[in-house]
């Protein structure tokens, strides 16, 4: 069959996802299996895969959206409930107010510094799931919330999960990871700076609500890019959004302390520093175990990596064994960072263990949507849909194609739902690209994380989790409408940036090298 006409036939799954979910308004737990139905008739009528190997890719992402997938989207609402359920949320809420009542302050705090540390140390949705639970406690409208921590979740995926998609993308590539890192964050830096004005402006609904905030917002990208860039120079891809996104939210309180405190709520209640403490406690100890337990601490994550199970799904060509990691995955750490906090905090074990029994049901519609969309995504890698897709746009784009190497990487994101993926996806074919063209390995390679943190917005897997995390499914089409046209803004510029800064990439890695 003609490699054109396969590249449209490939394309069914995605446009069926785009009009279901953003024009024809179906819930995602009802269009994303319907999506899967199609993409596997399609694999094995059209790409002739095995029909056993077509239901076992399926059942391998079904695996994969349950663990780690879900797993740790429950654990993360589960800590924001148990928080809720000890009044916690409450404190939060005083300590937050009592910093500003400006929204567009809060939304820098909350969705950009405090999600982007989520994102930078977990990752698989929490940046997402507790900070627009968060906002929305707070009075934001929750269909809201959830688009703006969607748009907030971009830019920091990229060194996520402690640097996973850097450095799985490196190894999958086999480019330093060191100069591949600084490679991404040059690429990223302006969109960086980009996404909290952005947020604002979104926020107070027109550029006119920059108006008081602009130097605040400037310094919120700045503080987290400039570190960024430096860290992942001379550290690596483990911890330059762990930095850049702690500096921004240090910066943007400290100045909000200092510049914006007639903003702040007098009426607001002092917190004692033990409530304060006690309050914060589920993400402190969130944070402080999976940084204990990350590969920055290699003996006890190697130790807890032993603890795993190796089951072979998929039964086709390249398929390699399925590993559950029991105790080393985010969510179980999650889990028993929140269990931990819980009976520090007062709560009987019986307690937590209920509310996170209710947070399990109240994911039941979330987790149709996430294993059916994860499936689809093994599905099409499995059969060769995702290789034709890019392989024609490759052909047809030529000495263009960096305009649209992050388009790519977006679409692998949108499918998956993962930075990482996407670049297990396309790394190879970027480098192939680069070399076809003249160009700088390193740049097509980071151009592919920097299309993918874009497509992370729009994903069908990322808005279950944000319409979950705040109460709203049914609503994913209302988000998706909001957050692509913020993504074909991202895509474009980043495209801009990687066609016209490609010459610039080889004399900063020789100045900086």
């Amino acid at each position: 069959m003609d490699n054109l006409l396969l590249f449209f036939i490939a394309l069914i799954p995605v446009l069926w996802l785009i009009v279901s979910l953003g024009i024809l308004k179906i819930p995602g737990y009802k269009a994303c299996p319907i999506a899967l139905a199609i993409t596997v008739g399609l694999s094995i009528l059209v790409w002739k895969m095995p029909v056993l190997d077509s239901l076992t890719a399926a059942l391998e992402g079904g695996a994969m959206a349950i663990w780690p997938i879900m797993l740790v989207i429950v654990a993360a609402v589960f800590t924001y409930n148990l928080a809720t359920h000890t009044g916690g949320m409450e404190v939060i809420k005083k300590m937050m107010t009592s910093i500003s009542t400006d929204q567009r302050i809060l939304v820098l705090i909350l969705a950009w510094g405090f999600g982007g540390f989520l994102e930078a140390i977990a990752g698989f949705g929490t940046a997402v799931a507790i900070p627009a639970s968060i906002l929305a406690a707070l009075g934001f409208n929750p269909v809201f919330a959830a688009i703006i921590c969607l748009i907030a979740n971009t830019t920091p995926t990229a060194f996520g999960a402690i640097g996973l998609p850097v450095s799985t993308l490196a190894a999958v590539t086999n480019l330093n990871v060191n100069d591949l890192s600084f490679t991404v964050a040059i690429q990223l830096f302006i969109m960086i700076i980009v996404v909290p004005f952005i947020l604002v402006m979104l926020t107070g609904k027109g550029i006119k609500s920059l108006k008081g905030v602009f130097i605040i917002t400037l310094m919120a990208g700045l503080s987290f890019a400039l570190p960024q860039i430096f860290v992942a120079k001379y550290l690596g891809a483990e911890l330059p959004a762990i930095v850049g996104s702690v500096i921004s939210m240090a910066v943007v309180i400290a100045m909000a302390k200092i510049f914006y405190k007639d903003t702040a709520d007098k009426e607001a209640e002092k917190i004692a520093a033990k409530s304060a403490v006690m309050a914060w406690l589920p993400f402190i100890l969130v944070f402080v175990i999976i940084i204990l337990c990350s590969s920055l601490f290699p003996m006890i994550n190697g130790a807890l990596a032993q603890v795993k199970t190796s089951i072979q799904i998929y039964t086709g060509p390249h398929g390699k064994p399925f590993t559950i990691l029991w105790l080393s995955t985010p969510g179980t750490l999650i889990i028993f960072a929140t269990y931990l906090a819980g009976l520090i905090q007062g709560v009987k074990f019986g307690q937590i263990s209920k509310i996170l029994g209710d947070t399990m049901k109240q994911m039941s519609k979330s987790a149709i949507t996430i294993v059916a969309i994860v499936a689809l995504a093994k599905v099409m890698g499995y059969s060769g849909m995702i290789g034709v897709i890019a392989q024609i746009l490759v052909l047809i784009t030529g000495s263009y194609y960096p305009l649209i190497a992050p388009l790519i990487g977006a679409l692998g994101t949108f499918v998956t739902g993962s930075d990482t993926s996407a670049n297990v996806l396309f790394g190879g074919l970027q480098v192939e690209a680069a070399k076809a063209i003249g160009m700088s390995p390193y740049w097509l390679a980071a151009a592919n994380t920097a299309g993918a943190t874009a497509g992370k917005m729009i994903s069908p897997q990322s808005i279950a989790v944000a319409t979950a995390a705040t109460g709203i499914i049914g609503s994913e089409g209302k988000i998706l409408q909001a957050t692509l046209k913020v993504c074909i803004i991202y895509v474009v510029v980043i495209g801009i940036v990687v066609y016209f800064g490609a010459p610039l990439i080889e004399g900063l890695l020789s100045t900086f090298g």
